[in-house]
This record gives C-alpha cells, sequence and structure tokens, in this order.
C-alpha cells in the first residue's frame, strides 16, 4: 500500500490539501493533530512549542496507525508538520511505501494563514519556532517538494504529477475517514 505525509508548517495547508489528496485518490486520511496526547494540545495552546521528548510517542503512533491501514489494505493520507528528518524517520518506518509531500511557502503568506484561522490550537506566535525547527525535505528522502502559492486544487495536481500519482478523476469525492475530518478541526 502507498502512504502520503503532508507536511510543512502550520498555515502550509497540509489539512486542505491532504484532504483533496484522498479524495482525488480515493485513500484514508488522517489528521496527525488527532493523534496528540492531551498534555501536547494544551502545551501547543499555551504557546509553548513541543520539544522531542513530546513528539516521540506522538510520532510512534501514527506510524503504527499507518502500519495498521497498510495491514488492512488501505493506502492512506496523513497531515503530519514532520518538521525535522528524524521525525520524518519515524514516519517512513510504518509499513508500506510511505512518501512526503513537503508543502513550502513564504513565511508572510503562511503567517497571514494562521491569523485568519480559527478553533486551531496552535497560535501564530509558534511558527517562528516552526520555521526554524524545518529541517527540508532531502534529495535522498521519498517525496516531493510542492510550492504552496497556488489555489489548493493546483497544489495537489502538482502533487499528484511529482509523485507519479493519477488522481481518482470521476470519482463521487467521497472520502474514507481514518481520524480527524469530522471533529470541526479547522483545516490550515
Amino acid at each position: 500500500m502507498q502512504h502520503l505525509i503532508v507536511m510543512g508548517v502550520a498555515g502550509s495547508g497540509k489539512t486542505t490539501v491532504a484532504v483533496l489528496l484522498a479524495q482525488r485518490l480515493g485513500w484514508t486520511f488522517a489528521e496527525a493533530d488527532d493523534f496528540h496526547p492531551p498534555a501536547n494540545v494544551a502545551k501547543m495552546a499555551a504557546g509553548t512549542p513541543l520539544d522531542d521528548d513530546d513528539r516521540a510517542p506522538w510520532l510512534a503512533t501514527i506510524a503504527q496507525w499507518v502500519s495498521e491501514a497498510d495491514a488492512a489494505g488501505r493506502s492512506t493520507v496523513v497531515t503530519c508538520s514532520a518538521l525535522r528528518r528524524a521525525y520524518r524517520d519515524v514516519l517512513a518506518s510504518a509499513a508500506g511505501d510511505v512518501r512526503f509531500v513537503h508543502l513550502e511557502g513564504d513565511p508572510e503568506l503562511i503567517g497571514a494563514r494562521i491569523a485568519q484561522r480559527t478553533g486551531h490550537f496552535m497560535p501564530p506566535t509558534l511558527l517562528p519556532s516552526q520555521l526554524a525547527t524545518l529541517e527540508p525535505l532531502r534529495d535522498d528522502e521519498p517525496g516531493v517538494v510542492v510550492p504552496i502559492g497556488a489555489p489548493p486544487e493546483e497544489v495537489v495536481e502538482q502533487a499528484l504529477v511529482a509523485l507519479g500519482l493519477e488522481g481518482a478523476a470521476g470519482t463521487d469525492g467521497g472520502l474514507a475517514s481514518g481520524r480527524g475530518l469530522d471533529d470541526g478541526h479547522a483545516p490550515d
């Protein structure tokens, strides 16, 4: 099975792009934020960046979920900031063919997006720490870098072409939801 991890800093459009990818491909969607334990959510909501000790069990849980989906014969699309290579290595250890879609864009655009969204626990004040933590996807990692300046549908098309995947054109747009789609979470 194939698994896409849509990665990038907060506000880069991970949820929007991931949902559209999952719809086009007919794959199961999951929002990595929904895998955070309550202590992580509270820490971020208070404006405190997570550290590696906070992230380790969260990343392991996501990788386990992907492996379980793989064993059940389901391909997936998962959002996850995956800011460091070490975090991506944990995610890439999941069963199946795991690839990354790194959404990259101008920090001013991303900051404006964060300022406009409501109902999300990630405050705009944490964007600088995410940008400082970000280790861009490297050539030896499985995946592609896609710019976010275009409308989401074009970003998805660019990602599909770069990945060599054909979208499920002509589908009813249905989405097999794993975790997170119907939780009222505002897309980033």
